[in-house]
Protein backbone atom coordinates (compact mmCIF):
# COMPACT_ATOMS: atom_id res chain seq x y z
CA UNK A 1 0.00 0.00 0.00
CA UNK A 2 2.69 2.19 0.79
CA UNK A 3 4.71 1.06 -2.62
CA UNK A 4 1.37 1.81 -4.54
CA UNK A 5 0.22 5.42 -2.47
CA UNK A 6 1.75 7.64 -4.86
CA UNK A 7 0.96 6.06 -7.95
CA UNK A 8 4.48 4.33 -9.24
CA UNK A 9 5.72 1.30 -7.38
CA UNK A 10 9.56 1.65 -8.28
CA UNK A 11 12.58 -1.01 -8.61
CA UNK A 12 14.07 0.27 -5.16
CA UNK A 13 10.75 0.03 -3.26
CA UNK A 14 10.87 -3.57 -4.37
CA UNK A 15 14.82 -4.46 -3.97
CA UNK A 16 14.19 -2.79 -0.16
CA UNK A 17 11.34 -5.40 0.55
CA UNK A 18 12.50 -8.60 -1.12
CA UNK A 19 16.34 -7.14 1.08
CA UNK A 20 13.80 -6.95 4.32
CA UNK A 21 12.47 -10.67 3.39
CA UNK A 22 16.04 -12.11 2.67
CA UNK A 23 17.37 -11.17 5.89
CA UNK A 24 14.33 -12.23 7.73
CA UNK A 25 13.80 -15.73 5.81
CA UNK A 26 16.56 -16.88 4.36
CA UNK A 27 16.64 -19.28 1.93
CA UNK A 28 12.90 -19.77 2.36
CA UNK A 29 12.05 -16.58 1.20
CA UNK A 30 11.81 -17.71 -2.57
CA UNK A 31 11.26 -16.16 -5.78
CA UNK A 32 7.53 -17.55 -6.15
CA UNK A 33 7.19 -15.64 -2.76
CA UNK A 34 8.64 -12.27 -4.55
CA UNK A 35 5.85 -13.27 -7.49
CA UNK A 36 2.91 -13.56 -4.40
CA UNK A 37 4.11 -10.17 -3.34
CA UNK A 38 4.18 -8.85 -6.92
CA UNK A 39 0.32 -9.85 -7.18
CA UNK A 40 -0.14 -7.65 -4.16
CA UNK A 41 0.44 -4.85 -5.93
CA UNK A 42 -1.83 -5.98 -8.83
CA UNK A 43 -4.99 -5.82 -6.35
CA UNK A 44 -6.49 -4.33 -3.79
CA UNK A 45 -5.27 -5.27 -0.94
CA UNK A 46 -7.52 -5.20 2.43
CA UNK A 47 -5.83 -2.61 4.61
CA UNK A 48 -8.41 -2.34 7.39
CA UNK A 49 -8.28 -6.27 7.89
CA UNK A 50 -4.57 -6.54 7.45
CA UNK A 51 -4.27 -3.63 10.12
CA UNK A 52 -7.05 -5.53 12.34
CA UNK A 53 -5.04 -9.01 12.34
CA UNK A 54 -1.78 -7.05 13.06
CA UNK A 55 -3.23 -5.29 15.46
CA UNK A 56 -4.36 -8.61 17.47
CA UNK A 57 -1.19 -11.14 16.46
CA UNK A 58 1.86 -8.54 16.86
CA UNK A 59 3.19 -6.69 20.44
CA UNK A 60 3.08 -3.11 20.37
CA UNK A 61 6.81 -2.96 19.84
CA UNK A 62 6.58 -5.12 16.97
CA UNK A 63 3.72 -2.86 15.48
CA UNK A 64 5.81 0.22 15.67
CA UNK A 65 8.87 -1.43 13.78
CA UNK A 66 6.85 -2.10 11.45
CA UNK A 67 6.01 1.74 11.29
CA UNK A 68 9.39 2.31 10.98
CA UNK A 69 9.85 -0.39 8.37
CA UNK A 70 6.96 1.50 6.27
CA UNK A 71 8.73 4.91 6.53
CA UNK A 72 11.84 3.14 5.15
CA UNK A 73 9.98 1.91 2.19
CA UNK A 74 8.73 5.53 1.71
CA UNK A 75 12.16 6.98 2.35
CA UNK A 76 14.26 4.70 -0.42
CA UNK A 77 13.93 6.74 -2.85
CA UNK A 78 14.80 9.67 -1.34
CA UNK A 79 11.62 11.19 -0.23
CA UNK A 80 8.30 10.30 1.69
CA UNK A 81 5.70 12.04 -0.06
CA UNK A 82 2.42 13.40 1.59
CA UNK A 83 0.23 11.33 -0.22
CA UNK A 84 2.87 8.04 1.21
CA UNK A 85 3.08 9.59 5.29
CA UNK A 86 -1.06 10.13 5.20
CA UNK A 87 -0.86 6.26 4.14
CA UNK A 88 1.30 5.66 6.79
CA UNK A 89 -0.40 7.62 8.85
CA UNK A 90 -3.75 5.42 8.50
CA UNK A 91 -2.36 2.14 9.17
CA UNK A 92 -0.57 3.40 12.15
CA UNK A 93 -3.78 4.27 13.36
CA UNK A 94 -6.01 1.07 12.68
CA UNK A 95 -3.19 -1.07 14.35
CA UNK A 96 -3.41 1.26 17.32
CA UNK A 97 -0.12 3.19 17.57
CA UNK A 98 -0.52 6.18 19.75
CA UNK A 99 0.36 9.48 17.62
CA UNK A 100 2.67 10.25 19.94
CA UNK A 101 4.81 7.10 18.89
CA UNK A 102 3.86 7.81 15.79
CA UNK A 103 5.01 11.52 15.23
CA UNK A 104 8.54 10.50 16.92
CA UNK A 105 8.76 7.28 14.03
CA UNK A 106 7.72 10.52 11.28
CA UNK A 107 10.44 13.11 12.50
CA UNK A 108 13.14 10.16 12.11
CA UNK A 109 12.59 10.35 8.40
CA UNK A 110 11.35 14.13 8.50
CA UNK A 111 14.16 16.34 9.97
CA UNK A 112 13.09 19.94 10.79
CA UNK A 113 13.48 22.23 13.12
CA UNK A 114 10.83 20.60 15.50
CA UNK A 115 12.35 17.48 14.61
CA UNK A 116 14.30 16.45 17.58
CA UNK A 117 11.44 17.42 20.23
CA UNK A 118 8.74 15.33 18.55
CA UNK A 119 11.05 12.34 18.46
CA UNK A 120 11.72 12.54 22.13
CA UNK A 121 7.38 13.29 21.95
CA UNK A 122 7.42 16.65 23.50
CA UNK A 123 7.53 20.23 22.49
CA UNK A 124 9.96 23.12 22.31
CA UNK A 125 8.57 24.18 25.40
CA UNK A 126 9.42 21.70 27.68
CA UNK A 127 11.85 21.68 30.87
CA UNK A 128 15.53 20.87 31.06
CA UNK A 129 14.03 18.60 33.36
CA UNK A 130 10.84 16.64 30.85
CA UNK A 131 13.58 16.26 27.85
CA UNK A 132 15.68 14.16 29.93
CA UNK A 133 12.57 12.55 31.55
CA UNK A 134 11.15 12.32 27.68
CA UNK A 135 14.69 10.68 26.87
CA UNK A 136 14.38 8.04 29.41
CA UNK A 137 11.31 7.07 28.76
CA UNK A 138 11.57 6.98 24.27
CA UNK A 139 14.96 5.33 25.39
CA UNK A 140 13.08 2.49 27.33
CA UNK A 141 10.37 2.34 25.06
CA UNK A 142 12.16 1.94 22.29
CA UNK A 143 15.21 -0.08 22.91
CA UNK A 144 16.32 -2.86 20.53
CA UNK A 145 16.15 -5.79 23.44
CA UNK A 146 12.33 -5.13 22.91
CA UNK A 147 12.68 -6.53 19.50
CA UNK A 148 15.43 -8.96 20.42
CA UNK A 149 13.45 -12.08 19.48
CA UNK A 150 12.21 -10.64 16.22
CA UNK A 151 14.95 -11.47 14.18
CA UNK A 152 17.81 -9.40 12.38
CA UNK A 153 15.89 -7.47 10.20
CA UNK A 154 13.58 -5.82 13.44
CA UNK A 155 17.04 -5.45 15.47
CA UNK A 156 18.47 -3.37 12.87
CA UNK A 157 15.27 -1.07 12.70
CA UNK A 158 15.55 -0.69 16.33
CA UNK A 159 18.77 -0.04 16.79
CA UNK A 160 18.45 3.12 13.91
CA UNK A 161 15.02 4.02 16.02
CA UNK A 162 17.44 4.16 19.03
CA UNK A 163 20.00 5.96 17.27
CA UNK A 164 17.93 8.55 16.27
CA UNK A 165 16.47 9.26 19.54
CA UNK A 166 20.20 9.62 21.08
CA UNK A 167 21.05 12.03 18.44
CA UNK A 168 17.65 14.13 19.20
CA UNK A 169 18.66 14.36 22.44
CA UNK A 170 21.76 15.21 22.11
CA UNK A 171 20.96 18.12 19.99
CA UNK A 172 18.54 19.22 22.07
CA UNK A 173 20.97 18.93 25.11
CA UNK A 174 24.09 20.60 22.92
CA UNK A 175 21.01 23.76 22.18
CA UNK A 176 20.29 24.66 25.57
CA UNK A 177 23.72 24.06 26.71
CA UNK A 178 22.52 21.03 29.42
CA UNK A 179 24.34 18.83 30.97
Amino acid sequence: AVMKADGKVLKVELSYVKAFFKQQFGNEFSTQHLQTLKNFLDADIPITQICADVRIHLRPEARLQLIHYLFGIAKVDGDVSPVEANVIANIASMMGIPQTDFESVKNMFYRNVDSDYKILGIDESASDEEVKKAYRKMAVKFHPDKVAQMGEEFQKGAKDKFQKIQEAYESIKKRRGMK
